[in-house]
């Protein structure tokens, strides 16, 4: 499978953000990318005033998307937000491309480090996976339940967008929790965040740093923290081959 990492800095604009998706498709699919992931909050930068911008899945900012993905002949993976039944929103992984047009709202929110997104962002309450690909946004890679719960449900590859806050030790617990989710799960994990806006910010708008690691563990490529799209071959036979070497899922008692 090859999958490519288009790790952008998004505006506050979805119109602009849009044509920065478009523009990344046709770039991976020219590379022979079946599977193009984008990070967190594509559709609008965090920062934003979240609710005016939020739209259905059948709305126009997912519906050109939509149609992004399939003029180009690929599954396309992108954070935006849509409406949530309470007046909040839900950040939303949609999911379009290959006959699916679908999203998984974010469960665990970033109630953290000082950052409330509960506070304008309902959360999901379930697991989302499309044949061998789960879906995962950002605070998720803290909570192993996620990944095993994916690869449970049949998933080789997870699919993670971030727009991971900037701090002190903040890259070292990306890369740290990246590489242990894949463990956990022995799935690839293949995570997109946000690039470095180069920007203070006290939203949580990106460090870069995208990573593709094995079910191993090992990290199988990585970029830094400016915007890059990245493209990668994934060997699927090899997470068959280290769940017999490394029998996590099926040794576990609790």
């Amino acid at each position: 499978m090859r999958v490519a990492l288009s790790q952008i800095t998004s505006s506050p604009s979805p119109s602009a953000n849009l044509e920065l998706v478009a523009e990344q498709v046709k770039a991976a699919a020219a590379d022979g990318a079946s599977v193009v992931l984008f990070p967190e909050a594509t559709m609008a930068c965090f920062g934003t005033s979240l609710g005016p911008l939020a739209e259905p899945l059948d709305g126009p900012w997912a519906s050109a998307v939509r149609a992004v993905a399939a003029e180009a002949g690929v599954l396309v993976v992108a954070g935006m937000f849509t409406p949530a039944p309470d007046g909040r929103v839900h950040n939303t992984l949609l999911a379009t491309g290959h006959d699916q047009h679908v999203g998984y709202d974010k469960i665990h929110l970033f109630d953290a480090f000082g950052f409330q997104e509960s506070r304008t962002v309902a959360p999901g309450s379930s697991l989302v996976v499309l044949g061998e690909l789960g879906l995962a946004t950002c605070y998720d890679v803290r909570f192993p339940a996620v990944f095993t719960g994916l690869a449970d449900r049949g998933a080789s590859v997870i699919l993670l967008g971030a727009s991971w806050g900037a701090g002190p030790g903040k890259r070292e617990q990306w890369e740290l929790l990246v590489r242990a989710r894949a463990l956990d799960s022995t799935c690839w994990v293949v995570a997109c965040g946000q690039a470095d806006p180069g920007v203070p910010s006290t939203a949580p708008t990106g460090i870069g740093h995208s990573m593709v690691v094995a079910p191993d563990g090992s990290v199988h490529a990585s970029v830094g923290a400016a915007p890059e799209l990245l493209v990668v071959d994934l060997d699927l036979g090899l997470v068959e081959k280290t769940r017999e070497t490394i029998p996590v899922l099926a040794n576990r008692r609790i």
